[in-house]
């Protein structure tokens, strides 16, 4: 169980090092520190409460506190999110593919957007680390498309029909989903057992902080404070010195050397903008990829006999010259009866669902502000001209795509509403003038201020960010 202290105590103490946030970020930096041995004195503050898998099956919820009670927003989007030791460990559905290596090269390769401040190759070793911490299951031929140094450390789980068909046409750009589902029993973790709620597993078979990463709460160099919530910070100079945390009704202050913001991309910013620590690209560009529901009707070819709730990513509309003009598109291939099995006899599981999901720009007028009593608020004015050109295109493309299969007819499902991925808003990149914080993911101004997570994504990337942010962290920490 992790060591937690009262808030109370801390007041007094000064510490190396002040984490604030306990999600993919901040675990997986703490994860590499405490391997190092480079601190000793660490305090995480923790707005939620801990809430292990037992209480969230009884539940049905990951936390006390519903995300969108935590910021006002002047749009209807929902930015989906937990707020718990652990954060979005809790509430993921496990999906890990990296991003692709010309995701971090989008303005030198394409003209648009901006290059990230380092290369696939460089970040290349950390997801590596981060899918061996993990315990990733996916299929080693994927480095065709994505370089790999290792294999994964599962195997793949098993492909549909529909994917085998598809696989068999398209080896180089069709592949099993990697995940963090379990494919095979862990020490602490069962094998998916493909019941397709994910965002709840009943039987702990994906990756958490709950059943992977705990013991670093244990750890005698970690103090960890629940019920914090960080107001903001203190500055002196070019150093953040203290952080100002609301607990028991009452605010307490907490000095460090150093600082880790991990928050996530609503709440990170907010912060700073309490702090008086925001400058015009502060918040700037909140983001999530653009997603819709298609169902293919089969003829002859039953479904859903893979082994977990997504069994196929398909790269044949991802990249290309298009991305000048028109978003990438991943398609998922879904083992889930997403729109019910099909009323025809004998065709009850000839249907395929697919998820196509779109590269978005990122825009400065969608953003995070704070009102004037210090709310955290959302401007979201919708989808951009970019990501909507980019699914007209896939959705033009897909029958092409699914030739290898005997498709009756594509029917487009719905929009979705969210991929609950909120990222962006404290970009990374070498030039202060375009960016907030660096290569390393250091403020450019405050030097002891560390920004980890999926708010340091400078451009959208198309694949689920939860392993690209921990690769991320992992890399950072790893450069103190």
């Amino acid at each position: 169980m992790p060591n937690i202290i009262d808030l109370g105590s801390a007041s007094g103490n000064a510490y190396d090092l002040v984490i604030i946030g306990s999600g993919f970020g901040s675990s997986f930096y703490l994860h590499r520190l405490l391997n190092s041995g480079a601190h000793s004195n660490i305090l995480v503050l923790e707005w939620g409460k801990h809430r292990p898998h037992d209480w969230q099956i009884e539940q049905d919820r990951h936390s006390d506190i519903p995300a969108h009670k935590t910021f006002v927003s002047k749009s209807s989007k929902p930015w989906n999110f937990t707020v718990g030791l652990g954060g979005g460990t809790n509430c993921w559905f496990a999906q890990t593919p990296r991003f692709h290596p010309s995701d971090f090269k989008l303005r030198s390769k394409y003209g648009v957007g901006m290059d990230w401040p380092f290369g696939y190759d460089e970040l290349e070793p950390y997801y590596a680390a981060a899918e061996e911490i993990m315990s990733i299951s996916g299929d080693d031929r994927m480095g065709k498309i994505l370089p790999r140094s290792t294999p994964f450390p599962q195997p793949p789980h098993l492909f549909t029909t529909p994917d085998k068909l598809m696989a068999a046409a398209q080896p180089d750009q069709h592949f099993p989903m990697p995940t963090a589902r379990a494919r095979v029993a862990t020490e602490r973790r069962p094998g998916c057992c493909a019941s397709f709620r994910c965002t709840l597993c009943p039987v702990d078979a994906k990756f958490t902080l709950n059943n992977g990463l705990i013991e670093l709460y244990d750890n005698d160099a970690v103090k960890l404070a629940l019920d914090a919530k960080v107001v903001r910070l203190e500055t002196r100079g070019n150093v953040v010195v203290a952080a100002i945390v609301e607990t028991g009704g009452k605010e307490v202050r907490v000095s460090g050397d150093r600082f880790v913001l991990g928050a996530n991309a609503i709440h990170s910013p907010a912060i700073l903008h309490r702090s008086d620590m925001a400058d015009e690209l502060t918040g700037a560009g909140l983001h999530e990829t653009y997603g819709c529901d298609v169902e293919v009707f089969l003829d002859g070819v039953d479904n859903f006999d893979g082994s977990t709730i997504t069994s196929g990513l398909n790269y044949g509309l991802y990249d290309g010259d298009h991305r000048r003009t028109a978003g990438a598109a991943l398609v998922y291939f879904d083992n889930r009866w997403t729109h019910g099995l099909r009323a025809t006899p004998g065709k009850w599981r000839q249907t395929l669902p697919l998820m196509i999901v779109i590269e978005e720009a990122v825009e400065d007028h969608n953003k995070v502000t704070v009102d004037s009593a210090g709310e955290a608020v959302v401007t979201y004015a919708g989808p951009s001209d970019y990501a909507r050109r980019g699914q007209e295109r896939a959705l033009a493309e897909l029958p092409r795509l699914l030739d290898p299969l005997p498709v009756e007819e594509i029917s487009f499902r719905s929009q979705r509403a969210t991929e609950s991925h909120l990222q962006g808003t404290l970009r990374m990149g070498k030039d202060p003038r375009t960016s907030v914080i660096d290569e390393k993911m250091v403020h450019h101004r405050w030097r002891n201020l560390t920004v980890v997570g999926t708010s340091s994504f400078p451009t959208c990337g198309i694949a689920n960010p939860s392993l690209t942010a921990a690769a991320l962290s992992l890399r950072a920490a790893s450069l103190i």
